[in-house]
């Protein structure tokens, strides 16, 4: 079978669409060889990721080969990618980012359409007019166009089913696993090396995602003040560690922090090299993950396959990444996560049971069936 995608996160993109992208065409390779992988990507200089697929040499790379479309990448990568997708004989086209070339039937062969959120759909005060409106036409036509839809969850699902009206038998749910780095045990001098390199607390709550409003990190520092008031923060030593990309929210935390006589509580990381991710999680002594709403949640799916206590807000689909083990709380109730941190910070067994049953809920994210679940839904078509 010869399967083309759009490789353009899979090239470019450091975060989530790339991530995902990435673990795609990682576990297809790896897992079903005999298969043949074409990546188009629209810019052939621009590929700093595709080298953390450790299949990336049997992979094929296709870029704009005429003059007009590397002058015109983003309209070849919507258009005029169609009739290299035709001319390479394609059985089936995978859009991995919530989008297919606008002219997808004219290129011979089955598609198939990723859609991770409609988050822009749901909560529009977070994005601009023309990007809601650009998204949401790109995302309703891929889900018209293509043969098959993938949804990372069931709740993305039914956010399909409602806002497009897509059919649910024309929609499969496969999740995304994590990096199996995130499972695998880790040297006891590379732990200490991070723990010095960055001053981390001796404990730790920690955070990972974009610091952004929609991440809802603001109820992590208002629950540190209920803590100061109800649960003596002095002595049960609560510190936050947030891993992620700095917006212009971090600064109303910030400012929430200092006004509260927090700031030495609250510890941001920015830009730090995902080598040492997996170790920020192996030395915290738990995860909170406060978002709103998302497509699935891969932090914390990565926390409880590094074995730590994970709290996670109701209202989306947290509960599918963390599994029935983890703590869910209000995204708007301090006074319920500051319980649920409190909790945890005092009582070892829970942490324990926690952990050992996160990590066996986690197990359902193997590589193997999720490869198992792309297959079947590429030969249902």
């Amino acid at each position: 079978m010869k399967i083309g995608f759009d490789a353009k996160r899979a090239a470019q993109n450091r975060t989530g669409l790339g991530n995902y992208s990435r673990f795609v065409l990682r576990i297809l390779s790896q897992h079903e060889p005999q298969n043949e992988y074409h990546l188009y990507i629209p810019n052939e200089r621009r590929t700093p990721f595709l080298g953390e697929i450790p299949t990336v040499e049997q992979l094929h790379r296709h870029f704009p080969l005429t003059w007009m479309w590397r002058k015109l990448r983003s309209l070849w990568r919507v258009w005029g990618v169609t009739s290299d997708i035709r001319r390479d004989g394609m059985d089936i086209f995978h859009g991995l980012s919530n989008e297919l070339p606008l002219n997808i039937r004219h290129a011979g062969c089955r598609s198939v359409v990723t859609i991770h959120d409609l988050i822009f759909l749901h909560c529009p005060e977070y994005y601009h007019l023309i990007d809601r409106k650009i998204y949401n036409y790109k995302f309703r036509r891929a889900c018209r166009m293509a043969d098959r839809v993938i949804a990372v969850s069931e709740y993305t699902k039914r956010e399909i089913m409602d806002y497009y009206g897509t059919p649910a038998d024309k929609i499969d749910v496969v999740y995304q696993g994590c990096d199996p780095v995130f499972g695998r045990e880790i040297a006891s001098d590379t732990l200490g090396r991070v723990h010095k390199k960055y001053d981390l607390p001796q404990r730790f709550l920690l955070y990972v995602g974009s610091i952004e409003e929609r991440k809802n990190l603001m109820l992590v520092a208002k629950a540190l003040d209920v803590m100061k008031e109800r649960y003596s923060l002095e002595r049960l030593d609560v510190h936050v560690v947030a891993v992620g990309r700095r917006t212009g929210y971090t600064r109303r935390i910030e400012e929430y922090l200092s006004s509260t006589g927090l700031t030495s509580r609250f510890h941001f990381f920015h830009n730090v090299p995902y080598a040492d991710l997996p170790s920020f999680y192996r030395l915290a002594t738990a995860f909170v993950y406060p978002s709103r709403i998302e497509g699935f949640g891969i932090p914390m799916l990565e926390a409880i396959t590094a074995g730590i206590p994970a709290i996670g807000c109701t209202g989306s689909c947290l509960e599918e990444a963390g599994g029935p083990d983890s703590i869910y709380v209000s995204p708007d109730d301090s006074r319920e996560l500051a319980a649920a941190v409190e909790r945890l910070w005092t009582d070892d067994g829970l942490r324990r049971r926690m952990a050992e049953r996160g990590r066996e809920y986690a197990r359902r994210f193997s590589d193997e069936k999720l490869c198992r679940d792309l297959m079947e839904v590429y030969r249902k078509i």
